[in-house]
């Protein structure tokens, strides 16, 4: 690569380091982190335990967004005076070696540049996730839960914490649904591009002539709210049923009936938590999920954008946004943004930073498109 190439590169990527750094407004960063850390101290923070984990989330937060910034900014530095030496002294390995690292620098500032289109009212919070087996019998339960158990291992990967809330398992096999929080900052706006109805097309192993079969699975996605939310609910207007949690096979996890269902009479929403062994317990989470989805609802109506916010799908043909193909060939291709990517196995162990970073940009320009 000449030295004008790299030159012209460096510059680009320095530029474009500036505007991302005035999208993020990092005096404000800096002095919010500040203001903080001065929380942080105060030895009755703790005093209220919800407050203090609100805090420190958001300092932990700033932090680590800072120092991403931070390093790629220093990284840039070092490689023009890696080039810099590297071109005085003719040494042609170093060249290569400055190559190299700013293929790996312009990978790391695009994944930094989806952080600063993720601006929307609830893009920063926590998420959380429902899947519902569709169309498809047993295969389709079974990708229900393959499913789960992707994005659970794409939050693992991330060091991101996972509830589960409620699993409403199949009786040969998979899950009928599943409600879990993905917890971390930013969660809503990466997975609410995740939000549709999910294709599957593999040999069934369920199926004892081998043939093909093809299922789907319906994915939803909600924000976790905060107090400062407005979304007030009557508890009139709620029914409120115990049982007794359950696993596969029917298997008795409790021996008292601690699960708590929830349903909000006026919209019909219903969900259920049975995660934790007291009562008192699972009725608080499963009215966390019930806000989440009714304020969901609020703004889709507002908006009139009900499948955008709230992700109400059929799970059925005509509806998919991502095809995950294991036969004739492999393939997993999402609709919308045509990204896709030859290696299935990696998608269901939770490579989906590529897919989402795509979805993020399409939902953007569909934005642009639209305004």
């Amino acid at each position: 690569m000449a030295v004008r190439d790299f030159d012209a590169e460096i510059k680009q990527l320095q530029a474009t380091m500036k505007t991302i750094g005035q999208v993020l407004d990092l005096d404000a960063m800096r002095s919010e982190i500040a203001d903080l850390s001065e929380q942080v101290a105060a030895p009755d923070l703790w005093d209220n335990q919800e407050h203090a984990q609100r805090v420190t989330g958001r300092l932990s937060t700033l932090n680590g967004e800072l120092e991403r910034y931070t390093s790629l900014e220093e990284r840039i530095d070092d490689l023009s005076v890696l080039v810099e030496l590297a071109t005085e002294e003719g040494d042609d390995d170093s060249l290569a070696e400055a190559e190299a690292e700013l293929g790996r620098i312009q990978k790391s500032l695009e994944s930094l540049e989806i952080r600063t289109l993720l601006n929307g009212e609830y893009d920063e919070r926590e998420a959380i996730m429902t899947i519902r087996a569709g169309a498809g019998g047993v295969d389709a339960a079974d990708f229900a839960l393959t499913l789960m158990r992707m994005y659970t291992r794409w939050a693992e990967q991330h060091g991101y914490g996972v509830e589960v809330y409620d699993i409403s398992y199949a009786e040969e096999a998979g899950i009928k649904s599943a409600e879990f929080a993905i917890k971390a900052p930013y969660a809503y706006g990466n997975l609410s591009v995740e939000v549709g109805t999910h294709r599957l097309v593999r040999i069934s192993p369920f199926d004892n002539q081998g043939r093909r079969q093809t299922s789907f699975a319906a994915v939803e996605v909600v924000p976790v709210l905060e107090q400062t939310d407005e979304i007030e609910v009557d508890e009139n207007d709620i029914r409120v049923d115990v049982f007794r949690s359950g696993g596969p096979g029917g298997q008795s996890v409790n021996t008292t009936d601690s699960a708590v269902r929830l349903t909000h009479i006026p919209t019909g929403t219903v969900v259920s938590c049975q995660n934790e062994k007291s009562q008192l317990q699972n009725k608080a989470s499963a009215m966390v999920v019930l806000k989440a989805k009714l304020l969901a609802l609020k703004k889709a109506e507002e908006a009139a954008l009900k499948k955008d916010l709230k992700g109400d799908v059929a799970a059925s043909w005509g509806d998919q946004m991502r095809n995950y193909v294991l036969n004739p060939y492999q393939i997993v291709k999402d609709l919308r943004t045509g990204y896709e990517t030859g290696n299935p196995q990696a998608v269901f162990d939770g490579d989906l930073d590529g897919f989402m970073e795509a979805g993020i940009r399409w939902r953007r320009n569909s934005e642009k498109a639209d305004a």
